[in-house]
């Protein structure tokens, strides 16, 4: 006989519903899998075939055909496994009486018949939902990620065996119970504005930073706490809310990262070797494409320490993402659109040996390699990021300094009262924070008056700013005004704004 069982496939972050269609038929034993399977799932032939044996079940010595449908569709992965046992159970008449039609199972198959866990499993489950199914069959191992979706039955198998009874009615599998989402802010145990001594403009633009999501490039000589200073960014950004929490917990899921926790609960802070390749920093991968740190860093921070030694191919294909907010990855397997508005952070020294500029240290670096070291990071990445900022060293009295600076809960009350106005300000518009204003918004929100202009047009032309940094530089005045509570963008609000371009005056 022909039994039909629902599993789903991945396909970037959205899960596609899969039939899984086994026939069991006289003839001559064989057993065959069709449906444009990858290795993964050709192999749970033997996976299924020693489960069955190993959890007290007949494997049918008979002729088996698997169907995967649809067929165009490429089945990667050993999430099929548990949804080829049941419906071989099921074809072969050992789950008489057995609803099976309107459960999703899902999950990989140990030889002993123990249920493994997968990946992406958060992101199926949403997408099956989204397509009427409210029952689950899931491994133990991802309950703690399945716990928070509610709407739905979802029960935790360790064993196929369990599924088994379950479905029998012999020994119902408890449903998990939903569990209510909390951010946490562990990263502020270990990292805190109050541990960073002097630096008061570079606290001033990581806060404006933050407030209006910007992107920030920290310049400096080594040891000034360029790191320590971004490595802060994380304690004064807002809480996730659950939404956001869930769509980065599904980026998490299918790149396999996700924690015991089950959830992302905090804002991601990614901190790629200055190795990474294009691949890594963006997304792909050999067979199924996987999200790039950039998408990694979703909702959260990018920082990329000594930002010159990256690959030059690795950062510029970065542009396009801080323009857009999402990175469409194209491979020979399909092309996939992963998001990525993320706030990135770079850290750079002003020349090779550091000391380019600074106050007490002399620069032994020649005029040419100077240019030659800056060159590294090109124009049109540099365009892009608002906040440029120099980091001197700081003073031995300002170190030993018992005077408390000021903490990061105390930046984070005036950042989340930024972000309340934007949120208010731009609520329908589909944007969050000043960083992601268009060219309409800023034509409203953001009007100069004639002195804030003046100031601006002079810097226009002597720093030879492009359009693009003219348009960052209002969008960072406008934050800054946000912060002070005003409704206009003040004079003295766009003169800050541009103090924080010393690149375009370096370079």
């Amino acid at each position: 006989m022909i039994a039909k069982i629902i599993c789903y496939a991945l396909q970037g972050l959205e899960g596609v519903p899969v039939e899984v269609e086994t026939d069991v038929c006289k003839g001559i034993p064989a057993y065959e899998m069709v449906g444009l399977p990858d290795t993964a799932v050709k192999e749970s032939k033997e996976r299924v075939r020693s489960a069955l044996k190993n959890s007290g079940l007949l494997f049918p010595m008979n002729k088996i055909t698997v169907n995967f449908a649809p067929a165009d569709i490429k089945k990667e992965g050993a999430a099929f496994d548990l949804a080829v046992a049941v419906s071989l159970l099921k074809a072969s008449e050992q789950l008489i009486g057995a609803n099976v039609s309107d459960t999703v199972f899902l999950g990989e198959l140990a030889l002993s018949g123990e249920l493994r866990p997968i990946t992406g499993l958060l992101p199926i489950l949403i997408s099956a939902k989204g397509h009427g199914f409210t029952r689950f069959i899931i491994p133990a191992g991802n309950a703690s990620e399945a716990a928070y979706l509610g709407g739905a039955e979802i029960y935790p198998a360790r064993t196929l065996s369990e599924v088994v009874s379950h479905l029998k009615g012999e020994a119902q599998i408890a449903p998990l119970q939903t569990v209510t989402f909390v951010p946490h802010a562990r990263r502020r145990q270990t990292a805190d504005l109050k541990f960073v001594k002097g630096q008061p403009i570079a606290r001033r633009a990581l806060e404006i930073a933050v407030a209006g999501g910007h992107n920030l490039l920290l310049v400096g000589p080594p040891g000034t706490g360029k790191t320590m200073l971004a490595r802060c960014l994380p304690t004064v950004m807002p809480d996730l809310t659950f939404e956001e929490a869930l769509e980065i917990t599904k980026i998490h899921s299918v790149a396999g990262v996700l924690g015991e926790e089950g959830i992302v609960s905090e804002r991601p802070f990614r901190t790629p070797h200055h190795t990474a390749t294009v691949v890594s920093m963006c997304g792909g991968g050999n067979r199924a494409i996987h999200p790039g740190e950039i998408s990694l860093a979703h909702g959260g921070v990018l920082f990329l320490d000594e930002l010159p030694e990256y690959k030059r191919s690795a950062l510029e294909a970065m542009r396009q993402p801080l323009e857009d907010g999402k990175i469409t990855v194209s491979r020979a397997g399909g092309t996939v659109s992963f998001p990525a508005r993320f706030m990135l952070c770079a850290s750079m020294n002003p020349c090779p040996c550091g000391n380019y500029g600074s106050a007490d240290k002399l620069c032994t670096c020649s005029p040419a390699e100077i240019r030659r070291y800056r060159r590294k990071v090109s124009g049109p990445l540099l365009d892009r990021i608002d906040l440029q900022v120099e980091v001197d060293n700081v003073s031995y009295d300002d170190l030993t300094s018992r005077e408390a600076s000021e903490d990061s809960a105390a930046v984070k009350a005036r950042v989340d009262g930024a972000r309340a106005i934007q949120r208010e300000r731009y609520e329908g518009a589909g944007i969050h924070t000043n960083a992601e204003m268009g060219e309409r918004e800023i034509a409203a929100y953001c009007a100069l008056s004639a002195e804030g202009d003046a100031i601006l047009r002079e810097a226009f032309e002597r720093m030879q700013l492009s359009a693009r940094a003219r348009s960052r530089v209002i969008k960072v005045a406008r934050t800054i005004a946000d912060l002070a509570g005003s409704e206009t963008i003040e004079p003295a609000h766009v003169f800050e704004a541009v103090s924080y371009r010393i690149y375009d005056k370096l370079g």
